[in-house]
């Protein structure tokens, strides 16, 4: 199986480290049905040529990027300046990007979060980011209950930490949460019931989900008006499973097992604001190829 979107945020953190949400707000100041892509999608491309790639993509017809990509102060290799000006000119615009909140992001000694979690959050805000997102689960953190409590704290107190600097927190789901518990709650639900919907918001990514036994319609109707980002991905059953015994992989949107349409035509009446097209595995395709036909769909579709 591919490098996950969060190891691979966190890892790259790692290596080079060492407001209340107000929908009047949001309904003036941004589109509705805002159609991305997430940039984990080329991260290869990304790795190798960060601004040819964002080229590529804006010729292919996005507007909206997602970031996977922050580490030691800058995005992709690049200042907050350069990038901003890597995005103006191919006619992109980032508001959301992926970075990792656990347990290294907090202090215990001063019982307050790190500098450097501080300072994303800061950056994220200068480059004109509306939603900071942490992919996934700290693992570490849900073994107990204590401990998931003092985790969901940290979500809600980066919820406040985000609207003092004008912008917003949100969880991004992967499988773990959907096929372990606590107390016999399964953990996406406690995630759900222990933050405050108006400090942390939801970007529900409807493709991770699927293997553990998670159903986006399921949790759409559960937990009405929750989930204001989507990720949009289908799933297709692999050859043979992969070295984690995972049967999926994403695909190209309406060649796999997902009634992905549905899904988003429920989503875009229930709340949900931004659609970001993820696609990690491209079976015979190039990831620029991929994420081009997914456009092409998501595009007939209304969007």
């Amino acid at each position: 199986m591919n490098i996950s979107r969060r190891t691979f945020v966190k890892n790259s953190s790692l290596t080079i480290a060492g407001i209340s949400f107000l929908p009047s707000v949001l309904k003036a100041k941004t589109p509705q049905d805002i159609l991305g892509v997430q940039l984990y999608s080329v991260r290869d491309d990304m790795k190798k040529d960060p601004a040819g790639t964002l080229k590529k993509v804006a010729q292919t017809g996005y507007k909206y990027v997602e970031h996977a990509g922050y580490y030691g102060k800058k995005f992709y290799g690049y200042s907050i300046a350069d990038f901003k000006k890597l995005l103006n000119d191919n006619g992109l615009k980032m508001e959301s990007g992926h970075d990792f909140l656990g347990s290294k992001q907090w202090n215990n000694s001063t019982n307050d979060f790190t500098d450097e979690w501080k300072q994303t959050i800061d950056d994220a805000a200068a480059i004109g980011m509306k939603y900071v997102i942490s992919p996934g689960v700290d693992e570490s953190l849900c073994q107990n209950m204590n401990d998931f409590r003092h985790y969901m704290d940290m979500f809600n107190k980066t919820g406040e930490l985000c609207r003092k600097a004008g912008i917003h927190f949100a969880f991004h789901n992967e499988s773990y949460e959907f096929n372990h518990s606590l107390d016999g709650t399964l953990i996406y639900d406690l995630i759900l019931q222990s933050t405050d919907k108006s400090l942390v918001a939801q970007q529900m990514d409807i493709g991770n989900m699927y293997e553990p036994g998670g159903r986006a319609m399921d949790f759409l109707k559960r937990y009405p008006g929750r989930f204001l980002l989507m990720h949009v991905k289908d799933e297709v059953k692999r050859d043979t499973p992969d070295e984690n015994g995972n049967i999926y992989e994403s695909c190209v949107l309406t060649k796999g097992v997902i009634p992905v349409k549905q899904i988003v035509d429920y989503a875009r009446k229930t709340g949900t604001k931004y659609f970001i097209i993820e696609q990690e595995s491209y079976q015979a395709q190039t990831p620029l190829q991929a994420i081009a036909d997914d456009l092409k769909i998501m595009k007939s579709w209304g969007f």
